[in-house]
């Protein structure tokens, strides 16, 4: 992201669904211009900002329902976030990469399950640009009530997509 496209270095980013902040401070810590982090959980805004205040890194953080994020005079350059993989709600990552399609001007890392690849590759006939550039192996420990077994190992791709702005 930083290397490769320059989407990240002096950039307006935002961490969709941040968690414990691991991508928002990744991009801060790579020199981000401003880095934003939505999540609807407040015990995981309150994990962000204290892994914030250890790192040293500013970033904002909002409690909000990123598939109903309105942001007005705000531009966001870039994107970064691990939805849900919508093994609870389906359909959860696609409501999440099209929130953040919403409001990235450049592009949009996403990791998404492998197993749905074939939605993200249709993606491209939605005026997007799309490119799977990592394929990793995740091994998910059980840290939600709802997970089921002590840990899981899944196979996940690293999408960028890029909006077409015409």
């Amino acid at each position: 992201a930083k290397n490769s496209y320059g989407d990240i270095t002096d950039k307006v980013v935002a961490d969709f669904g941040c968690g414990c902040g691991t991508l928002s401070a990744a991009a801060s810590l790579l020199d981000a211009g401003c880095v934003f982090g939505f999540d609807i959980d407040p015990q995981s805004l309150e994990t962000t900002t204290l892994n914030a205040d250890e790192l040293e890194v500013e970033i904002d953080f909002s409690k909000c329902d990123v598939t109903k994020l309105e942001l007005k005079g705000q531009v966001v350059d870039t994107v970064v976030m691990n939805p849900p993989f919508g093994t609870r709600k389906k359909g959860a990552a696609m409501e999440f990469l099209s929130a953040a399609m919403k409001v990235a001007f450049q592009a949009v890392y996403s990791f998404h399950k492998t197993s749905t690849r074939e939605v993200s590759i249709l993606l491209n006939y939605l005026h997007l640009f799309s490119i799977c550039f990592c394929f990793l192996r995740y091994d998910l420990p059980k840290i939600y009530k709802f997970h089921k077994q002590k840990e899981v190992d899944i196979s996940v791709d690293l999408w960028r997509f890029e909006s077409r702005h015409d």
